[in-house]
């Protein structure tokens, strides 16, 4: 399978790596730009806008002709984008950068994410969409710290051209690819809105905000937070214990996704993450806080892929544009959760209590999985001969 899918994967990490890449490089770009850290922050809202609503609105309209050419066309725009981030001469060159680079992340995010499930068999999809969440927790994960190190030696620039680096090795991966890839459903005027009507849709969507509120949102703060819980020296080992629960759950939960099925796992993931803050918030032992946050990092990135399932189960011809709408939501809702933190901060909470905040809109994100797991069918759709329904999208082919 991973034969089949690598190339995809490969474009995810560049995504996952440029979506927290600038973090560790802000003041050297505020300085460089002559302007402040918070005007480059703007950046990040730059591209979660732009990544939020090319999603939904122009991968159906790219995959009309050839999913190759969709997925390559999105990639360009993401890699042009970076590359004017990397030679941006001033503010206003480097926001406009990133909306270009974040439009073509969202129309790529959704588009690889449907093509991994439209390769495979329907007892694989679970581990090749899992595969595209692999690439992008690997991604983030590394982006930091990678972006700090290139940032250290070579500058701001070298560390953006690093990420242009990795996205043109996946435009090469793509058109090098051997095979066709499935033509994949093309725009309908009337879809979105209609998907959006949909109960289980409309739950999964707000599931998912509520989750990047949560998780990735409060990820911003974890620092500060085991500062004032006297865990100061701490931090770095645990950024990579939430960095590596992340990648270890989203490569491992493919099988289990494919053995149980979504409607089985969608209530305990959330639990989980609700779990991981309430020991963040309740105990100031280090080793306590290293398996908590692993446990976060991990729970948190699963989300994505059994969610991906619970919505899909019976749509396959509309993955593409639930996983648009579920990613938008889920990048939303990162940019609010960090908003919201700096808020509460701004108001004397203290960070030590933003762990607290966080359980409280998960305990919502409990009773929400719950919901989506009950409008989740127990196994995909069967023809009256009891065989799986065929895929359509998937036996027609593109270059």
């Amino acid at each position: 399978m991973i034969g089949r899918i690598w190339p995809l994967v490969v474009a995810a990490v560049s995504l996952g790596v440029d979506a927290y890449v600038l973090a560790g490089v802000l003041p050297e770009m505020a300085d460089s730009l002559a302007t402040t850290a918070g005007a480059i922050g703007l950046g990040v809202t730059a591209f979660t806008a732009a990544y939020a609503a090319a999603g939904p609105f122009l991968s159906r309209l790219l995959v009309g002709g050839s999913t190759r050419t969709a997925l390559l066309v999105a990639l360009g725009a993401f890699n042009l984008g970076n590359l004017a981030t990397a030679l941006a001469p001033d503010l206003g060159v480097f926001l406009t950068s990133r909306v270009v680079a974040g439009a073509g992340a969202g129309v790529l995010t959704a588009v690889a994410t449907a093509t991994a499930g439209a390769l495979v068999a329907d007892h694989e999809r679970g581990r090749a969409m899992a595969m595209v969440t692999f690439g992008l927790s690997t991604g983030t994960v590394a982006g930091v710290p990678l972006g700090m190190l290139i940032g250290e030696h070579v500058g701001w620039r070298g560390t953006m051209g690093f990420v242009v680096l990795i996205g043109a090795l996946s435009m090469l991966a793509l058109a090098l690819r051997s095979g066709t890839l499935p033509q994949l459903p093309a725009s309908r005027r009337s879809g979105n809105g209609a998907l959006l009507r949909d109960p289980r849709v409309a739950l999964g969507i707000a599931l998912s905000f509520v989750l990047g509120v949560a998780s990735l949102g409060l990820y911003t703060y974890l620092l500060p937070m085991a500062d004032e819980s006297g865990l100061d020296g701490w931090g770095f080992a645990l950024v990579w214990a939430w960095g590596v629960g992340g990648v270890l759950g989203s490569g491992l939960i493919g099988r289990p996704l494919d053995t149980l099925g979504p409607r089985r796992l969608m209530p305990v993931v959330p639990a989980f993450l609700l779990s991981s803050f309430l020991v963040v918030w309740l105990v100031d032992h280090p080793a306590a806080w290293l398996i908590a946050t692993a446990v976060w990092g991990a729970s948190g990135w699963v989300s994505v892929p059994v969610l991906q399932q619970a919505l899909t189960r019976d749509r396959t011809e509309q993955v593409m544009p639930v996983v648009a709408f579920q990613m938008a939501a889920m990048y939303l809702g990162s940019a609010a959760g960090s908003a919201l933190g700096s808020t509460l901060l701004a108001r004397d909470v203290g960070a030590d209590a933003l762990p607290g905040w966080a359980a409280l809109a998960v305990a919502g994100g409990v009773v929400l999985a719950v919901l989506v797991a009950r409008l989740t069918p127990r196994s995909a759709p069967t023809t009256t001969s009891g065989t799986p329904a065929p895929r359509t999208p998937a036996a027609r082919h593109s270059g």
